[in-house]
Formats: C-alpha cells, sequence, structure tokens
C-alpha cells in the first residue's frame, strides 16, 4: 500500500529568507502562495511544505520540527564540504559534540545534522550495509571508526 513519503511540513518565520535556503540546498520550488511553499525534495515524487506563520515558535522537537534528507554514503562522506560550500554550518547530534557524519550500526544508516534559518533539524542520511556481526553496536561512531571497523567484513 505505502509507497514513499509524499510530503512533509516545516514552520518558517520569514518565508522568504527560507526560500532561499532551500533553493541554496539545491531543491527545486514547485509552487507557492502568500505564506507558503513547497519544494520537491524528488522532483514528481515528494516534497517539503514551508508555511510561514507563528508555528516557528513551537519549541523544537524532532517529533515537531525535523526532516531527513536521503543521499548516498559517498555524499555524505563529503557533507561538511559540500555544507561549509553553501555556508550551512553542521550541527552536533544530540549529546555528541562532533559535527562529523557518523553512522548507527544497530540502524544501518549514517547522518550529519544542520539547522534551517528557523532552528528546525535537518539531517543528510544513508543507509549503511551492515554486517550481522556488528548490527549489535549501539554506539554512534565516525565515519573513520566505522570503516575501519566493517572493513574485515565487506
Amino acid at each position: 500500500m505505502i509507497q514513499g513519503l509524499y510530503e512533509a511540513h516545516l514552520p518558517v518565520k520569514n518565508l522568504e529568507i527560507s526560500m532561499s535556503f532551500y533553493s541554496n540546498l539545491g531543491l527545486k520550488l514547485a509552487w507557492r502562495d502568500e505564506d507558503t511553499a513547497f519544494f520537491w525534495i524528488e522532483e514528481g515524487l515528494s516534497w517539503l511544505g514551508l508555511w510561514e506563520g507563528r508555528e516557528h515558535e513551537t519549541p523544537y522537537h524532532p517529533s515537531l520540527r525535523h526532516i531527513a534528507f536521503r543521499v548516498t554514503y559517498e555524499d555524505l562522506k563529503q557533507s561538511l564540504a559540500w555544507l561549509a560550500s553553501i555556508h550551512v554550518a553542521a550541527v552536533p547530534f544530540g549529546r555528541r559534540t562532533s559535527v562529523e557524519p557518523f553512522v548507527r550500526p544497530n540502524q544501518g544508516n549514517a547522518s550529519v545534522y544542520f539547522d534551517d534559518p528557523d532552528g528546525n533539524s535537518l539531517e543528510l542520511m544513508c543507509f549503511v550495509e551492515v554486517p550481522k556481526e556488528l548490527k549489535h553496536i549501539t554506539d554512534k561512531l565516525s565515519l573513520a571508526e566505522w570503516e575501519k571497523l566493517a572493513r574485515p567484513y565487506l
């Protein structure tokens, strides 16, 4: 029945500033009206709605103000340089102090985080093939740690 994500939404304070930010990420504007804009995440498949209004004052919580964009593992390896090239700073996730991309072996994914101008949490995320011998690891590992650990199994 379910085939994928159609749309997600984020609250923003200033639609023009947010439109510029998301365009800078490479997302293409699908349509807009006075206080709403939709950007294609995957053209013709999924989009992100930005809604200008006081809702941007809602305190951050990942269940309310978070989007993860799917990327390849190779792109994730280059994500800090890419973010810097478009003048966006990566931020640490949770209690981590490093902004470096990291792998969650037990979940089979890897991520790097950054914020939009309104403090909405954004994530570049990819699937990671995890050998069964490593699926028990719940620590968040840097890409270098992961590659060293996984090398004998892949």
